[in-house]
């Protein structure tokens, strides 16, 4: 089992930056990839980035490249998804995923076994 606890939402305004924490305790070995997904009011959850535990290659969904990095200290145990000029757009609770499958899509929900609760990100126009 894997335990997954978000931290570093809030509001901010449109072209500010966040980061996101997500500090992983249980079996974070046996991983094979952790990301971060996110949801809108109303809309469905979507991928928004990954990175795999073993190449530390990266994905990201279009919507965010060239504006979110995601990154992983494994000596904290820590996935981090550190977010630039953010939009109005981005405005969703964001959560920490992570699981030991493997697959050729890195961002679909179904490849994850393991959430966590969730941060609030709200981005002011």
């Amino acid at each position: 089992q894997v335990q997954l606890v978000e931290s570093g939402g809030g509001s901010v305004q449109a072209g500010g930056s966040l980061r996101l924490s997500c500090v992983a305790s249980g079996l974070t070995a046996s991983l094979s990839f952790m990301g971060w997904f996110r949801q809108a009011p109303g809309k469905e959850r979507e991928g928004v980035a990954a990175i795999s535990s073993f190449t530390k290659t990266t994905e990201y969904a279009d919507s965010v490249k060239g504006r979110f990095t995601i990154y992983r200290d494994n000596a904290k145990n820590t996935l981090y998804l550190e977010m630039s000029s953010l939009e109005a757009e981005d405005t969703a609770m964001y959560y920490c995923a992570a699981t030991t499958r493997f697959g050729l899509n890195v961002l679909i929900l179904s490849l994850y076994e393991y959430w966590g609760q969730g941060t609030q990100v709200t981005v002011s126009a």
